[in-house]
């Protein structure tokens, strides 16, 4: 074997690819017996329990449960390592480099995990978040380098290959120095959608690989670009950080904020595919509703987001403005102050014969100056409680304890949380910037504002068992609201998007702004697109520029823009593009509209047209391939084979947010790109016409 390992051509790897897959089926039949006999030894380690416990003493008793608990737990690791070998006999591994570091070059295989031969006393596949697996994706043939525990290794690669393996078969082998990624690269990104975010480990790009192993920054920012892949590679970043700090952090230990259900179930499958748990997910609303502990009804951010694509509201836009703002911040924090100072006014009560005058009142206010104001009411009750026996040998009863609280709270102003927050803008002279929602809701722009401020008079209750938060989609959050994530989660973070998909931009953030906020907060961008072809991103730059996108090499049709004299007419067209679509081997086409409404609107209109179309709106919670009618905002985070964007005219995409909302629906495209209109064309587009 060792001449093989030396000198293998391809027939020579799918030689060795067989032994490979042999030792994987020969590891797996013995896990398997290994199981097997830890079930037996637990079930005769219980028999034995039951049939002899009147005579065991209580030392003996535990020692039996306690090999019971440790053949079980030993089980347990049995079938998650059989799991991990049986994904990797579909596909044992995607690379190879030959490294040469003192003497003989040494082959490396790298693959989703780790398997190690007993028999040879060696890893015959590495996993890729090994150390030494770094220098597949950051070196060509060459000198090369890694970081081991003992400190930097340096030597020669001397040979670098890449495969497909699917089912166990090799499907091609790449091998040079010199793009091997590219290569591979080109011919994953021509591939059809899937109905799930796929893991990129055999293409991770150097930039890349550079982000997922950062370990050092305690918040990275990553802005990036429609198509980047910035959410996979968070995602990878975990997959890195939870089997390099594996003792310390699990799965159960991370939190995702998704913009919603649907992208959430969409990206499901990475973490497994890469042979880790599952993390949690929670929206900012569903955050939101915990902090106010259901007390306040609010427009949700899809409600806002429709309000601003229905009505041109400047009154509306303006109260978003403000309220993103760092001036809105300040005088929140500034109104804070404002209340401690003022809105507290001691008067003497009496305690049975006892008074309590307001001198004294006042000075405990001010002793607590350090905690937050309405946990101030219960530390003084107590002290005025404590000091009655103290000074007066008066014991207050329970009841005269809670009125002792009673009266302290009534000599605020109000501590109610809705009044305090309505006073604040007659406090700033600006009572035109709180209006209530339909229904007597709070507008979505208010309900952070009003989390902040409880929080300040509050406290925080930390979500401490979190110990790293991802927030995707970051240019959707305010500053406020990261002033709320970075009192609630005291842990490490990565947050990404791109300030160039916001669906408000009247309330959105920068990776700058974002950074602002948190100490030591590090950027890096991403500004090459993978997703979409060459002519899809020319096309889409048209509509918002972005100078620092760049286009990956990969060419396809231009995209249509068609003109068409009638909604007859444009219907016709689109059942047409379906009937096309559906002999084109594609597995997924998008019809983006601007808003749900005519989104539903179109579905109306098109689901008899196939037996796999389906509408997805803010209730919706998974994501499949097919026929998906949706909005712009929906659509965000997803991709398509093909988009269709209809109804592209000049009164229906007007305004900035609606030529937000074109761009996003627009870079959904992976391969095929058209839009219809009747009547004008969207100016953005009139010189596209065909």
């Amino acid at each position: 074997m060792a001449h093989l390992v030396q000198h293998r051509t391809e027939t020579d790897e799918k030689k060795y690819l067989e032994i490979i897959k042999d030792k994987l089926s020969q590891a797996i039949t013995a896990i398997d017996a290994a199981v097997s006999a830890h079930a037996k030894d637990v079930q005769d380690t219980k028999n034995y329990l039951y049939e002899n416990k009147a005579g065991m003493d209580h030392v003996e008793k535990v020692s039996v449960r306690q090999s019971i608990t440790q053949t079980a737990i030993i089980g347990e690791s049995a079938v998650a390592k059989k799991k991990r070998l049986a994904k990797l006999i579909n596909s044992p591994y995607f690379g190879r480099i030959d490294f040469v570091e003192k003497k003989d070059p040494e082959p490396l295989y790298i693959g989703i995990h780790t398997f190690f031969d007993a028999e040879q006393n060696s890893n015959l596949i590495h996993d890729w978040r090994a150390p030494v697996a770094s220098m597949f994706y950051d070196y060509e043939p060459g000198p090369a380098a890694y970081e081991s525990p003992a400190g930097e290794v340096t030597g020669q690669i001397t040979l670098k290959r890449q495969y497909r393996i699917r089912q166990g078969k090799m499907e091609f082998m790449l091998e040079s120095g010199l793009n091997i990624h590219d290569d591979v690269l080109q011919k994953e990104l021509s591939q059809a959608s899937s109905d799930r975010m796929k893991n990129i480990v055999a293409t991770i790009q150097r930039n890349q690989n550079a982000i997922i192993r950062n370990e050092d920054a305690t918040t990275l920012i990553i802005q990036g670009v429609a198509g980047s892949g910035k959410t996979s590679i968070a995602l990878h970043r975990i997959a890195f950080l939870l089997y390099r700090h594996k003792d310390t952090i699990k799965a159960e230990d991370i939190l995702i904020i998704s913009p919603n259900k649907v992208f959430a179930d969409y990206i499901s499958n990475v973490l497994p595919e890469l042979g880790e748990e599952q993390i949690g997910e929670k929206g900012m609303e569903e955050l939101a509703h915990e902090m106010l502990e259901g007390k306040y009804k609010f427009q949700r951010f899809f409600e806002q987001v429709n309000l601003l694509i229905e009505k041109d509201d400047e009154a509306f836009k303006s109260r978003m403005r403000f309220k993103a703002s760092r001036e809105f911040l300040q005088k929140l924090n500034a109104y804070c102050v404002h209340i401690e100072n003022t809105y507290f006014t001691p008067e003497l009560f009496m305690v049975a014969r006892n008074p309590i005058p307001p001198d004294y009142l006042q000075e405990k206010y001010q002793q607590y100056h350090r905690l937050p104001l309405f946990k101030r009411i219960a530390q003084m009750a107590q002290d005025v409680a404590n000091d009655l026996h103290f000074f007066n040998q008066y014991e207050p009863t329970a009841k005269e304890r809670s009125e002792i609280r009673r009266q302290i709270e009534k000599m605020f102003k109000t501590l109610n949380l809705r009044t305090l927050y309505k006073e604040f803008y007659d406090w700033m002279g600006k009572p035109e910037m709180h209006r209530q929602a339909k229904g007597s809701r709070l507008e979505y722009a208010d309900v952070f504002p009003l989390v902040y401020l409880k929080l300040k008079l509050e406290g925080s209750r930390t979500y401490e068992k979190v110990k790293h938060l991802v927030v995707d989609e970051m240019q959707d959050y305010t500053p406020l609201q990261y002033q709320v994530l970075l009192k609630l989660f005291p842990c490490n973070k990565t947050i990404l998007g791109d300030s160039n998909q916001s669906v408000n931009p009247y309330s959105s953030s920068s990776a700058e702004s974002i950074a602002a906020v948190f100490p030591s907060a590090e950027i890096v961008k991403m500004n090459k697109s993978y997703r979409s072809t060459f002519e899809i991103i020319e096309f889409a730059q048209k509509i918002n520029f972005n100078p620092e996108m760049e286009a990956v090499e990969r060419h396809g049709e231009k995209p249509r823009t068609h003109l068409l004299t009638s909604n007859a007419v444009e219907l016709e067209y689109i059942k047409n593009l379906i009937r096309t679509w559906q002999k084109s081997g594609y597995a997924s086409l998008g019809i983006i509209c601007k808003n749900q409404a005519q989104a539903e609107y179109f579905y109306g209109l098109l689901k008899e047209t196939a037996s796999n179309i389906y509408v997805l709106n803010s209730q919706s919670v998974s994501f499949a391939n097919g026929i998906v009618v949706t909005s712009a905002h929906m659509a965000k985070g997803l991709e398509f084979d093909e988009v269709l964007v209809p109804d592209a005219t000049s009164v229906n995409y007007k305004t900035l947010t609606d030529r937000q909302m074109l761009y996003v629906a627009c870079t959904r495209a992976m391969h095929r790109l058209t839009l219809t209109a009747t009547e004008n064309i969207t100016e953005v587009l009139q010189n596209r016409l065909e």
